[in-house]
């Protein structure tokens, strides 16, 4: 529960409190004068007629403590019910506002992500039109894959997040690759068979790219990674023939971990929360706490749209938002999920 949340709770059960000890002790001076006015009748009647006139003003305070006294239980009751119903309504405000916060942080992430894919759709565009991956796709002779290697090299020097960048031929075949000393078994290797080869081999011109589910890779010692291809053109014109792909590999994790371990939780809340992201099939592609990671589909329910909050059958709050996408990016249908116990 937030800090403000908390505070209005307290606040009720301050009212409550003290008008309860107030209705106290109105409930105790109007006994007290009940009491002393039952002794004046008393007095009274022993007085005879002369004490009638004292008895009149006897029985009127009387009256006056019974009627005090049945406005104070009164009173009592309607306290308790408008503080009841303060809280009740407190607590939904709260539970609302505290459910848009998860889903404007689980925003936050997905957006955080979709802006770093964004740029790797960029560099695979950008890439595929080097003169030397180019060439090498176009004429794959020693030199060539020995040089377009070494480039590949450079570029992998200055852009960290990627495991590897491979060059293949129109059949699959691996021909030049950017790190040849620590992922010698890429080179030679077919990827023919691979969703993204084979979309970005059908890509119509140089501004389209295709991107291959987060999933572990053998050729890169089975690490998780995102991957981005598209197809070298001839000449590297846009509209060039096909001749060759250029796949990326994005090292998944250690970027998705920071985004899932950096959502601005308060205080107290992130030992009990589980910060993910989803992709298309509802299927963990990243975790806070580092489980389930390719292997756990969250069943999440968008009463909301695309973006919302709710409380699921473990009484746990779930906010959640799916991409907008980035620029000219459209992103792929991933969500970005927090769920917290209460």
């Amino acid at each position: 529960m937030s800090m403000a949340g908390t505070d209005l709770f307290e606040l009720s059960r301050g009212v409550l409190d003290v008008a309860s000890k107030k209705v106290s002790l109105i409930e105790d001076i109007t006994r007290r004068t009940k009491m002393l006015a039952m002794n004046a009748l008393i007095e009274a009647a022993r007085a005879g007629d002369a004490g009638r006139g004292f008895a009149v003003v006897a029985n009127e305070v009387s009256e006056i403590s019974t009627q005090v006294n049945s406005i104070t239980k009164e009173l009592r009751s309607e306290i308790v019910a408008r503080v009841d119903h303060l809280t009740t309504t407190g607590s939904a405000m709260v539970q609302e506002m505290h459910g848009k916060r998860l889903a404007d942080l689980s925003l936050n992430m997905i957006e955080i992500i979709d802006r770093n894919l964004y740029e790797r759709s960029c560099d695979v565009r950008w890439w595929a039109t080097d003169s030397a991956v180019v060439d090498c796709a176009a004429d794959p002779s020693e030199e060539a894959r020995r040089h377009a290697s070494r480039r590949l090299g450079v570029i992998l020097e200055s852009y960290t997040v990627y495991l590897d960048l491979w060059i293949a031929d129109r059949n699959g075949t691996v021909i030049a690759n950017g790190r040849p000393d620590r992922y010698p078994g890429a080179r030679g290797a077919n990827v023919s068979d691979e969703p993204w080869f084979r979309q970005a081999l059908a890509t119509r011109n140089g501004s389209e790219f295709t991107v291959g589910d987060v999933a572990r890779n053998r050729g890169l010692d089975d690490r998780v990674v995102a991957t981005y291809a598209t197809a070298i053109r001839r000449d590297g014109e846009a509209d060039g023939e096909a001749i060759g792909v250029l796949g990326i590999f994005f090292d998944w994790e250690p970027q998705a971990a920071a985004v899932v371990e950096g959502v601005r939780l308060e205080a107290g809340e992130r030992e009990k929360s589980r910060c993910l992201l989803l992709d298309a099939r509802h299927r963990v592609i990243a975790s806070s706490d580092g489980r389930g990671l390719l292997t756990e589909t969250v069943p999440l329910r968008r009463n909301a749209g695309s973006m919302g909050h709710y409380i699921d059958d473990r009484n746990r709050i779930v906010g959640y938002a799916l991409t907008p996408g980035y620029e000219t990016y459209k992103g792929l249908g991933w969500y970005g999920v927090i769920i917290q116990e209460r």
